[in-house]
């Protein structure tokens, strides 16, 4: 496990059953949630269920079967809120410089309106 990760941060305290979540699919190495505050009409957070910083950690030290499970569930979560038929978003934030809040690699899908620009 990476010596940097936080044991105490909102994923790991949800993934505990510490913090309930409103779940909306899981599989054995992921979990897809509500994001409390949502920045879409759609805003599901995609979590690994083992402690990674982020994306670097994760891709660098998560088992195939994991990032394949992982990334099968994003599609997953995609076809169940029928995001493809208008689009969206994947985002994930990584350190300070990308504004990463929650040291727990995670993807935020967002979607159900348009999201406007990105980067202006």
């Amino acid at each position: 496990m990476n010596k940097l990760y936080d044991q105490n941060n909102i994923f790991a305290k949800i993934l505990r059953s510490e913090i309930p979540c409103n779940k909306i699919l899981e599989n054995e190495n992921s979990i897809a949630f509500s994001d409390i505050n949502p920045q879409a009409k759609i805003h599901i957070l995609i979590i690994p269920k083992k402690p990674y910083l982020n994306f670097n950690d994760f891709t660098k030290n998560a088992s195939l079967i994991e990032v394949e499970s992982f990334w099968k569930l994003v599609n997953d979560v995609i076809e169940y809120t029928a995001v493809d038929e208008e689009g969206f978003r994947i985002i994930t934030n990584s350190g300070k410089n990308g504004n990463q809040d929650v040291p727990h690699f995670h993807v935020h899908l967002l979607g159900g309106n348009n999201l406007g620009r990105m980067i202006k």
